[in-house]
């Protein structure tokens, strides 16, 4: 999360997609893998639910993928339509229903580590506002942006907890020739979706360069820290 949160409103990715919110009269602000059955091998990852970025990567792999509303997918599971789903995480999962129809919870989410919220407002009444009204706007999106990362982290780690105690669905990791694959394709495929305009061909620039900043400092800090806590 700490690299979907600074890479998503400190890098100059952010700005750029700002200038371009912005050109189409819009301002904008930063505001698990349930399965039925084992999943392990290149050839079988998904028959499932999960859209954009992730889900081109996915049919990379052959699966075949479909976007299905949110409120249909424990009846696809349930009904065979789909072998697999993606949703959010142990806390809106659960809410969702998902850990009764889903044998297996598949982690990490090699798609999506975490959600980048946005507030869009249209650029002709923000340009109406004073400067006072403007920052109020600016600090409240921020102060949710916080709020709600630190409300998910938490829920999520309450049902995940839940969730292993009920000890009905296996929690398993991706075997690590699987998250592999899925790396290598993901790069090609978001390096494509980076190659179209020039604008995103800077939003993909900036996303390349702060990146590994973000990941080498994250290990250090949160993944380290959290490491030792494991220790005995």
């Amino acid at each position: 999360m700490a690299v979907v949160k600074s890479c998503g409103t400190h890098s100059a990715g952010n700005s750029t997609l700002s200038r371009f919110s912005a050109s189409i009269l819009v301002l904008r602000w930063a505001a698990g893998v349930p399965a039925k059955s084992p999943r392990q091998t290149r050839s079988e990852v998904y028959a499932t639910e999960c859209p954009g970025l992730g889900g081109e990567v996915l049919r990379s792999l052959d699966a075949s993928v479909v976007t299905v509303p949110g409120g249909e997918i424990v009846q696809s599971l349930e009904s065979g339509a789909i072998a697999g789903g993606e949703w959010v995480g142990p806390w809106l999962d659960m809410d969702l229903g998902l850990h009764k129809v889903a044998g297996y919870y598949y982690y990490p989410g090699f798609h999506e580590p975490g959600t980048g919220s946005t507030l869009g407002i249209n650029k002709r009444l923000w340009e109406s506002f004073d400067a006072s009204d403007r920052r109020l706007i600016e600090d409240a999106t921020a102060a949710e942006y916080t709020r709600s990362l630190a409300e998910f982290d938490f829920n999520n780690a309450l049902w995940l907890r839940r969730l292993r105690d009920e000890g009905n669905v296996k929690i398993l990791k991706f075997d690590d020739s699987v998250l592999k694959e899925l790396y290598r394709i993901s790069k090609d495929v978001v390096a494509e979706a980076g190659s179209g305009d020039d604008l995103s061909k800077k939003i993909y620039t900036s996303y390349r360069q702060s990146f590994p900043l973000i990941m080498d400092w994250s290990y250090i800090a949160e993944g380290a820290v959290l490491n030792s806590r494991r220790l005995t």
